[in-house]
């Protein structure tokens, strides 16, 4: 279209049309493709399936096994009294296996709370991911990893994270920041706004939503009418990729491909259409919303039966020994446990010393305040309550 004689045009407004049905949008009555290698039943096209070395899918095995044991240990402390509240990934490992596998180490993750094996693979001490879970502070401080504390607040990381992945771009670091999200975070304003933010300012973002079906007990039919999380990406200006969830190489290959992808300058919604085996937490009956043959059809989906199926064929099963990478697991629990016990909580100052980098003169100004009213008054520690371990 010709320019008038300031430069305008409407090339960039889209080509003009009589007809009402050529400019109308409608997501049309199927969801969008998945991207998969493996079928439920472990069968595969070899020549569809990237090359991936030996070594690299023996290591993908033992970090789904390590993240269902984790969460296998950590039900059963919460069953025994010893442990707080706790969100597994039972049917969602390859998902959050697959994201690690997908990043750099000089990436950040930043989670949601169900991806233990992802933040212990990028330096996330197992010690700390257990006294989180436990209620201490300090557990927060995540040292030596590109990593930032769960957000449990539904959302709130991303805004966060989106700031931080402009920042990368503006020092022009080689890293992008991939922010961990449920299919109920889109729901937020401060997720959409955020994506709306990161398409404008081309940030090195990978928003990797585990679509497990379920927002607690409301189901993605009735979080949102789209027929999937993906393609709100274009309304963002954003790059959007469906894998399934349960196929642990493709979420592999599409989670490095969206790296790449946020890294020249277009941020990525890569969605894992994937299942909740357990309760939402420890504290959820799911059995009060949805009904056991539809957890067992997706149980046959079980993404570490398929992965083995695969090995087994690949010929790699026959080397891995999975009740020696059991035990190894259990051993680097045990371990963690015993420097959680060992853990010695500090006192009236970490209410203080945490909130920013260094404290701020209100802040030491509040806890000097404290101090005094202590000192004066011993008996007032009294109505403290220090949060137990356990």
């Amino acid at each position: 279209m010709s320019q008038d004689a300031h430069g305008f045009s409407e090339a960039g407004l889209g080509p003009p049309t009589a007809d009402f049905d050529a400019a109308r949008l409608s997501q049309g009555s199927d969801a969008p493709a998945r991207y998969r290698f493996v079928e439920p039943d472990g069968s595969y096209d070899p020549e569809a399936v990237p090359d991936f070395a030996v070594e690299e899918l023996r290591d993908i095995y033992y970090w789904l096994l390590l993240q269902r044991r984790f969460d296998e240990r950590m039900v059963k402390l919460q069953r025994r009294g010893e442990m707080g509240t706790v969100a597994t990934a039972r049917g969602q490992e390859a998902s959050v296996v697959g994201v690690s596998f997908g990043l750099e180490q000089r990436d950040w993750l930043l989670p949601y709370g169900r991806e233990p094996a992802a933040l212990i693979r990028h330096g996330v001490s197992m010690r700390d991911i257990i006294l989180y879970w436990l209620g201490v502070m300090d557990a927060n401080r995540l040292p030596d990893s590109n990593s930032l504390p769960y957000a449990i607040a539904i959302g709130t990381h991303v805004p966060v994270g989106v700031g931080y992945a402009w920042g990368l771009s503006m020092d022009d670091e080689d890293a992008v920041v991939t922010m961990m999200m449920g299919d109920g975070q889109f729901s937020t304003g401060e997720a959409q706004t955020a994506m709306n933010v990161a398409g404008v300012v081309d940030a090195p973002a990978v928003f990797f939503a585990l679509n497990n079906q379920y927002a607690i007990s409301l189901p993605f039919s009735g979080q949102t009418a789209a027929n999937s999380v993906a393609q709100k990406a274009l309304a963002w200006g954003l790059d959007g990729i469906r894998v399934d969830g349960n196929d642990v190489l493709a979420v592999v290959d599409a989670m490095r491909r969206a790296r790449r992808r946020a890294r020249q300058g277009t941020p990525v919604l890569l969605e894992a259409v994937t299942y909740r085996l357990e309760a939402h937490t420890t504290n959820d009956d799911p059995s009060r919303y949805r009904d056991d043959a539809e957890v067992d059809w997706w149980r046959e989906r079980d993404p570490m039966d398929r992965f083995r199926s695969f090995l087994e064929s690949e010929g790699v099963w026959a080397d891995i020994d999975e009740d020696g990478m059991r035990e190894e697991i259990d051993e680097r629990f045990d371990r963690a446990r015993e420097e959680v016990a060992a853990y010695e909580s500090g006192g009236i100052e970490e209410l203080f010393e945490y909130v920013y980098d260094e404290m701020t003169p209100a802040l030491r100004d509040q806890l000097a305040d404290l101090e005094a009213v202590l000192e004066e008054r011993p008996d007032a520690a009294e109505y403290i309550e220090e949060r137990p371990k356990g």
